[in-house]
């Protein structure tokens, strides 16, 4: 046995075990793409430990480190991009005594605490390296114990792919999305990022700018609107779609009553979505005070 030093104590103490969960998702969804293999599963053997598999290549020893990863950074829909949610799941894991074993053509995995090397006074969180039980195993599994279905199900709402939204646009910077109840959801690749009260749809963004590749934290949780704002304005004035539109523009009858959706307090998305709806059907246009006094006028 083999053992390789991740180099940590204690990080990210407001991590809890579905934050963990949600990165081992997201590295098995990245491998999918990127090898074009079949679809992931997630499911309690008859152990009660959950198992988290992909089919890709096989985890090594050298997704520990911490570093950029070229072929994830080169690939425009991918969720990760850095060599930190790995770590960040296993120290996660240990600090809430989760059982972890990582199964793959080129070894097994385990974690345990050891001295650091030639700092006998130091521990720090190991991977415990052995032989692959099958040379020709297919993918990665995690095998978990100590894990409730309830932080299984909070990981997976974190993923559009698992949600019940359904895609009412696509456009070149991403989707506008059926908002259900009263919070829409904000997803950047298919991983929400954040949560609005306030908006008429959610979105799904899957073309990033530069200023949000840098805003995005570390724990892609409760990033601010202004990271993602102008890319929602951007699928907005992109679509063309009759309903979205439609809906766009009878949501402007809220005007008098103080509860104007956020989008179309952006004056050029309102703009816009009227043109577009005046274009794809008759439509009048009328002002409070209009209405009251049977004034009319078309929108041209």
């Amino acid at each position: 046995m083999k053992k390789f030093d991740l180099n940590i104590e204690q990080v990210l103490e407001n991590w809890e075990v579905y934050h963990a969960l949600r990165e081992i998702i997201a590295n098995a969804l990245d491998e999918q793409v990127l090898t074009r293999s079949k679809d992931i599963r997630i499911e309690c053997d008859s152990d009660g430990n959950w198992r988290i598999r992909d089919y890709g290549r096989g985890l090594q020893y050298v997704h520990f480190t911490q570093n950029e990863n070229q072929e994830k950074l080169n690939h425009p829909n991918l969720i990760g991009r850095f060599g930190v949610g790995l770590k960040d799941a296993m120290a996660t894991f240990d600090r809430h005594d989760v059982g972890v074993e990582i199964l793959s053509r080129h070894g097994r995995f385990t974690l345990g605490k050891s001295n650091k090397h030639a700092f006998e006074d130091v521990m720090t969180l190991h991977a415990y390296i052995e032989p692959s039980l099958d040379d020709a195993f297919e993918g990665t599994e995690f095998i978990l114990s100590n894990i409730s279905e309830e932080d299984i199900q909070k990981a997976k709402r974190l993923f559009l792919l698992f949600s019940d939204e359904q895609v009412l646009s696509t456009v070149q910077y991403g989707q506008i999305l059926e908002k259900h109840g009263h919070t829409a959801n904000i997803y950047i690749n298919g991983v929400k990022v954040a949560a609005e009260e306030d908006f008429l749809f959610s979105y799904n963004i899957t073309s990033l700018t530069k200023g949000m590749k840098k805003e995005l934290n570390r724990e892609r949780t409760n990033v601010g609107r202004t990271a993602y704002s102008s890319r929602v304005k951007q699928i907005l004035l992109d679509n063309k779609e009759p309903r979205t539109t439609r809906l766009l523009v009878e949501s402007l009858n809220r005007f008098t009553e103080g509860e104007l959706p956020v989008e179309l307090t952006w004056k050029d998305v309102a703009i816009h979505s009227c043109k577009l709806l005046n274009m794809l059907e008759d439509v009048v246009f009328m002002t409070p005070s209009q209405n009251k006094s049977n004034m009319m006028y078309s929108f041209k």
